[in-house]
């Protein structure tokens, strides 16, 4: 097996360092971890696992060993923190009441929360339909953009990822997900290059170029129904132009092609708007919702689309079993609720400011890192061997990691080299600092051994 694969993300590898990581680990963990390897089909991402948990509350899971983590990374589920009372309490009123509607009904809760939904977004976006994952909600976009458009090719961002099914990862670009799949799932979709700025290849630095390789395609294939893409790029936080976005959506209606937005990871407050959207001006024509939509209690998830597209009534987008789950409704309204009522999207604005200064002084400390980028409280720290070169740091990103893990800081690597840092939203001051003081001391013990 190619180094270079085990060390792709630096959670998830077959490296030395997590050999090592093992050690720090007692028995009792150690067992649970094999039985779990005994169990479960192992996958890419998955397996082998770092450690056994046992409950969670606020920012932290415990293991049970009873360590407890600061939990940076949560899946994307954790906007308003785990195991959060008001979003229970909701859930187990709901739980009393009516757990489980079937198809060709309809029940209150799931009615208040898609109306509580749409009240958040542009008048025009004002459809709903609910399903059961990311992925699923993705492939219901899809499908309606096939229905309207009557096109089956879509254009996609390169090394993107918008869920795990052969629909999802059609249109994605992580080749990973790709891999045995055959050439089909390579036919529907083309890939464009990421707008980014560290490693931007324009002379002038701008992303604008990016955009213009959407129209670029269009013009030669008029087969292109649809461009979908995260509005901010979640995993190594690339964060677009304005000037990017606004001449996406231009593109998109001279061309008549529809623009979906995945923001599965980053909505519900991360980046300081409820929506990711909302920095740009701009409005899409579909946005796929997920993950926190259920505050890491219900899986639910959703798309929301513009009126004007509720057309397909003679086929099935989704036809889900738990399509209107009154449990995932009472979850989903509960945590809208609970951002409101906390203020959080102002919370969060004012922590950007915070962690923003915090993060240029940790920058002007250590060479290693060769770039930060963040908004809300979503950040990627960069890692290179050298900033005159950019090339990627990846045994110190597992390094600085596993470090962080031993001092109860928990966060993912992504592309190898970048720390991706997303808390929850709830996190204090106090909470923030104690986070950066573990980063601060992973990066000095680093240099320690160079």
């Amino acid at each position: 097996m190619n180094d270079n694969f085990l060390l792709t993300e630096g959670d998830v590898n077959f490296s030395e360092t997590r050999k090592n990581w093992y050690q720090v680990l007692d028995s009792a963990t150690i067992n649970l971890l094999e039985d779990d390897a005994a169990v479960f089909l192992h996958q890419s991402l998955s397996t082998p696992c770092l450690d056994v948990i046992e409950s969670c509350e606020g920012i932290y899971i415990t293991d049970v060993s009873g360590k407890k983590y600061m939990d940076f990374h949560g899946n994307n589920v954790h906007q308003v923190g785990y195991r959060n009372s008001y979003v229970i309490e909701k859930v187990k009123q709901q739980m009393d009441l009516l757990p489980f509607s079937p198809r060709r009904f309809t029940n209150k809760t799931a009615i208040e929360f898609a109306s509580k939904l749409i009240e958040l977004f542009p008048a025009h976006l004002n459809r709903v339909l609910f399903a059961p994952g990311g992925t699923s909600s993705v492939g219901m976009a899809l499908k309606l953009a096939r229905v309207i458009t009557g096109k089956h090719q879509v254009v996609s961002l390169k090394d993107s990822f918008h869920g795990a099914s052969l629909d999802a990862i059609a249109v994605g670009g992580e080749e990973q997900f790709k891999k045995y799949m055959g050439t089909a799932i390579t036919e529907e979709a083309n890939n464009i290059a990421q707008p980014v700025t560290y490693r931007n290849l324009h002379e002038d630095g701008s992303d604008i170029q990016y955009a213009e390789e959407l129209e670029h395609i269009l013009k030669q294939d008029p087969s292109i129904g649809a461009f979908i893409a995260e509005t901010i790029r979640n995993t190594d936080v690339q964060i677009p132009s304005q000037a990017y976005w606004q001449r996406i959506r231009q593109i998109c209606d001279e061309y008549n092609v529809l623009l979906i937005l995945d923001e599965i990871p980053i909505a519900f407050g991360r980046t300081g708007k409820m929506f990711a959207f909302e920095h740009y001006s701009i409005e899409p024509d579909m946005v796929c919702l997920g993950k926190g939509l259920g505050a890491g209690i219900i899986p639910i998830a959703a798309i929301v689309v513009r009126d004007k597209y509720n057309i397909a009534v003679d086929v099935s987008l989704g036809h889900y079993t738990h399509e209107k789950s009154p449990l995932g409704s009472a979850a989903g309204l509960a945590m809208i609720e609970y951002i409101e009522q906390h203020h959080l999207l102002s919370k969060v604005v004012e922590d950007e400011i915070y962690v923003r200064k915090k993060f240029a002084a940790l920058k002007e400390q250590f060479e290693l890192i060769g770039d930060i980028r963040g908004i809300g409280l979503l950040w990627g720290i960069e890692l290179v061997k050298s900033r005159a070169t950019k090339e990627k740091a990846i045994h110190e990103a597992e390094l600085i990691m596993y470090e962080c893990l031993k001092n109860g800081l928990s966060f993912k690597v992504s592309q190898g080299n970048v720390l991706q840092l997303c808390p929850p939203l709830i996190i204090s001051r106090n909470e923030l600092d104690k986070a950066f003081d573990i980063l601060t001391n992973a990066f000095q013990k680093f240099l320690m051994y160079i």
